[in-house]
């Protein structure tokens, strides 16, 4: 299945996680681009993070002991900043 990322938005994928052993219990997505872009979910693997980074995405990993609200949140600052 695709998801289609607007410009200049962001998503979490927590519930897109399918794998029981990957290392973190959620994903920030976030486009920074002018274009759509579409990524690939479920997530399975930590490969996934990478091939996504090369899409112009910035992928913020989220894991059992970080702050996601604090994670969001800085994201989104950076995001309407204009800072990458």
């Amino acid at each position: 299945m695709k998801i289609v990322i607007r410009p200049h938005h962001m998503i979490s994928l927590g519930g897109y996680i399918v794998e029981l052993e990957f290392p973190y219990r959620n994903l920030i997505v976030v486009n920074p681009t002018d274009e759509h872009i579409k990524i690939e979910v479920p997530v399975f693997n930590e490969e996934w993070i990478e091939e996504h980074r090369s899409l112009g995405l910035k992928i913020v990993p989220v894991g059992e002991d970080d702050d996601y609200l604090r994670l969001w949140r800085r994201e989104k600052a950076l995001l309407e900043s204009g800072n990458k």
